[in-house]
């Protein structure tokens, strides 16, 4: 009996010790995900306001969505980063489905 009751408080203690550094794992990912959405978003709002003053057409856009990427280099996963109008317009129409919810 006293076999079994270390085995089940050292799975507990396991649980406990373990969760703490998986916990931290998820919220430093979540984290990196909002950022990245943020990140997208706030570029996206701007340079299609810029588009829409006439102060930027769209080939520059690419061009400067192209650059920023290639500036932030690995410090964000490329799939999360707008590269085009188009995927700007996709941003934003994901933004306001999200925010109609």
């Amino acid at each position: 009996m006293g076999r079994i009751l270390i085995g089940i408080a050292g799975l507990v203690v396991g649980l406990v010790i373990g969760g703490i550094p998986g916990a931290s794992v998820m919220t430093g990912t979540a984290a990196g995900v909002g950022v990245a959405a943020g990140l997208s978003a706030g570029i996206c709002s701007t340079v299609t306001a810029a588009n829409e003053e006439g102060l930027l057409t769209e080939e520059q856009i690419d061009q400067l969505l192209t650059r920023a990427a290639t500036d932030l280099g690995g410090t964000v996963a490329e799939e999360q980063l707008v590269g085009s109008v188009a995927q700007c317009e996709e941003v934003m129409a994901n933004l306001r489905a999200a925010a109609a919810e």
